[in-house]
């Protein structure tokens, strides 16, 4: 298959490129456009426009802005990269007829920011705190409004292939938990930091629990 992969040189697109470039024909869609092994051509966004885009069977949207541990980011940023970027790709998907699937990676902060009970599961009702889960929240409502718009009067926003208004595609929305694995740069590392320097545990006494998965994993998934 020819995928074309957004975001391809962060995280997760860098270990995707590894895990699905020896079985297909990836393509790059990012704001930096070097060279990368395993990645075709890299394009940038403008390049959309371009009558001569190869042909694309599925499209893994990654790219995005990151929550921001440190609270320095302006909170329109996060609309105009999260939001507004996959308002830009999911039009051209659906305006596209070779391209059959969508992945939407977004968070599982669109969901929640924290849990009343024992874990938080599909079945509830989106309440995301701050701009980072409130702008990918309005991305998935975009997306569930062009292709399946009667999942947004259910309390979950789910959706099948049944309730689709498009014809020969498929969507997927992701909500992954913390990510770990070669090549993170969140506030994961910040713990192995402290850990690999054999000072004492500065922390203790908490029964807080967060969810994690493998980068690898989530490339075996996909």
């Amino acid at each position: 298959m020819n995928l074309l992969i957004t975001g391809v040189h962060g995280f997760v697109g860098s270990n995707l490129v590894k895990a699905l470039s020896p079985e297909h024909i990836i393509y790059g869609l990012d704001i930096v456009a070097p060279e990368k092994e395993g990645v075709v051509r890299t394009y940038s966004w403008n390049d959309l426009d371009n009558p001569d885009f190869p042909r694309i069977d599925a499209v893994i949207h990654l790219a995005g802005k990151a929550h921001d541990t440190r609270n320095k980011s302006a909170a329109d940023v996060y609309f105009k990269v999260n939001t507004g970027l996959t308002q830009k790709i999911f039009d051209w998907y659906l305006a596209r007829p070779d391209a059959k699937k969508f992945i939407f990676f977004s968070t599982v902060k669109s969901a929640a920011d924290r849990v009343d009970g024992e874990f938080l599961t599909e079945e509830c009702v989106p309440t995301p705190v701050g701009p980072y889960g409130e702008s990918k929240i309005e991305a998935e409502n975009y997306i569930i409004e062009k292709f399946a718009p009667k999942a947004l009067f259910r309390p979950f926003h789910n959706f099948d292939d049944g309730d689709s208004i498009v014809s020969g595609k498929r969507v997927y929305i992701m909500r992954p938990c913390m990510i770990h694995g070669p090549g993170n740069k969140g506030n994961l590392n910040l713990l192995y930091g402290v850990v690999s320097k054999g000072i004492p545990w500065p922390l203790g006494a908490f029964e807080n629990r967060r969810s994690f998965t493998s980068v690898g994993n989530l490339c075996f998934v996909i």
